[in-house]
């Protein structure tokens, strides 16, 4: 059998039974699945390696820590905007011109984001970049579940794929650091290589497939999403130099909320929408997606804290800083094997639960034992525990709960919702916790005090996830020994 047979129903059948026939493994067959895993490598690696050099750039660029927010959030805004369209279009247009395409731009933007002086080209670029990884995500999954034949194939090369998302976040800090401490325009410009290397890889491995011929594009409900994100993003974020009650304040809150409404309504009218909204009528789902904003807005947001206040205020340097980051990603990298069998035995819920308070209490032990200076033994490596605990539990767990239940033709979209979700509610929460962080920095707040309400507030949102979560299994168990 060759790879062109990309169609899971076309998987042959063992001769007498109803099973498929055990996938073989060729060479090619494993170039794709290299393929599909180092462009996933390449997003986790590109998230965390800029994180790392934020401080640098607002140093040599002048940018202020509202500034510096979007470089994240611009980011994070086009990939959560344009997720759904993105696996959407790869139906229509094929899965290997999409993916090909969209690995060019991101090679592209990464490369016009090393070279520019100005901070709002290098926004527009991670912006750029966070569309092309929005569609080279799903099609990438999309191409990985049509190619290798559904049972231990599929389950293998999903196991090897999750692995490398995770250790491109982990490898990302310590090459991050390093780069930092030559200059920042290398975290940009280092991915470029291997984006090309990957490109090259997928045009002579990926097997050429159809386009869709039924369906459509729901653009009217992608641009009225991402722009009224962008909108309200932007209005939360420069709120407290304009003011709250500012002319141009009330009037951008009203036009996202306008743009937003508008979405609403066109996925309700559309023929073909990017979310159809009657998914969102079972309790367990909204519960996944409510929980992956707890998760991701608040260690996102403590992340960019984190990575300020450690170089800024405490002086750290790049590498010592993404090395008191590290534990984390290699919680995160080595335990995502094992979550699978942690779900079938104590199911999603218990694991949920787990996720939030194991953040909850990270971010509390942060808060307490800081003080003006955090020791890394007392503070930091545990709070780093704690969060990629937390985060390990949380994220397969969320991912099952959001797709438990659901019909098989509608996986794709309940899958790619939950993601939006995570993405459009982490871009929120930072645009607030920005908003406290300016505040404090110009109140006077010096040392983790300009921090602090920050920090405060992913608590809060963390606790806000833990309770969302317990309270229906404690009804569950009273109800069951009433």
């Amino acid at each position: 059998m060759t790879i062109t047979d990309t169609s899971p129903a076309s998987a042959v059948r063992a001769p007498g039974t109803g099973a498929p026939a055990e996938q073989i493994w060729t060479p090619r067959l494993w170039g794709v699945l290299a393929v599909l895993c180092a462009v996933l490598f390449l997003d986790g690696l590109d998230v965390s390696m800029v994180g790392v050099a934020l401080p640098s750039i607002g140093a040599e660029l002048g940018l202020s820590t509202t500034s510096l927010q979007w470089i994240v959030n611009g980011y994070v805004l086009g990939y959560g905007g344009l997720l759904l369209l993105g696996g959407r279009t790869a139906d229509l247009l094929g899965r290997r011109r999409v993916f090909l395409t969209a690995l060019a731009v991101f090679a592209i933007a990464s490369l016009v984001g090393g070279l520019v002086d100005d901070g709002t080209l290098l926004i527009v670029t991670r912006f750029v970049k966070g569309l092309a990884a929005a569609f080279t995500a799903p099609t990438a999954l999309s191409i990985l579940t049509t190619t290798f034949h559904e049972g231990p194939a599929r389950n293998r090369a999903l196991s090897v794929f999750s692995v490398f998302g995770a250790s491109g976040y982990s490898s990302g800090l310590i090459l991050g650091g390093l780069l930092t401490s030559f200059g920042w325009r290398w975290t940009f410009l280092t991915p470029v290589p291997l984006a090309l290397i990957a490109l090259a890889a997928g045009i002579a491995l990926i097997p050429r497939d159809k386009p869709s011929t039924e369906g459509g594009h729901d653009i009217v409900g992608a641009v009225t999403l991402t722009g009224g994100m962008l909108l309200a993003v932007y209005t939360v974020v420069s709120a407290p130099d304009r003011g709250w009650l500012d002319p141009v304040t009330l009037g951008s809150l009203a036009l996202a909320a306008a743009l937003l409404i508008g979405f609403v309504i066109t996925e309700n009218k559309v023929r073909h929408p990017l979310i159809r909204l009657g998914i969102l009528r079972g309790g367990t789902i909204i519960r996944a997606n409510l929980s992956i904003v707890a998760l991701f807005g608040s260690f996102l947001s403590f992340q960019f804290m984190m990575t300020l206040y450690l170089q800024d205020v405490l002086h750290w340097s790049p590498l010592k800083m993404a090395m008191a980051l590290l534990p984390i990603g290699l919680i995160v990298a080595f335990g995502s094997p094992f979550m699978g069998r942690l779900i079938d035995r104590y199911g999603t819920p218990r694991l949920i639960i787990s996720s939030m308070l194991s953040l909850s209490l990270g971010y509390v032990w942060f808060i307490a034992t800081a003080g003006d200076a955090p020791h890394y033994a007392l503070t930091v490596f545990p709070t780093m525990i704690l969060l990629g605990g937390g985060f390990a539990f949380g994220f397969s767990a969320i991912m099952a709960q959001a797709t438990d239940g659901i019909e098989d033709s509608e996986q794709g979209l309940a899958s790619g919702l939950v993601q939006t979700s995570g993405q459009v509610g982490a871009a929120l929460v930072l645009a607030v916790v920005t908003a406290l962080v300016a505040g404090g920095a110009h109140s006077g707040g010096g040392g983790f005090g300009e921090f602090h309400a920050g920090v405060n507030l992913v608590s809060g949102v963390a606790v806000v996830g833990l309770v969302l979560n317990l309270v229906p299994l404690l009804s569950r168990y009273r109800a069951k020994h009433a």
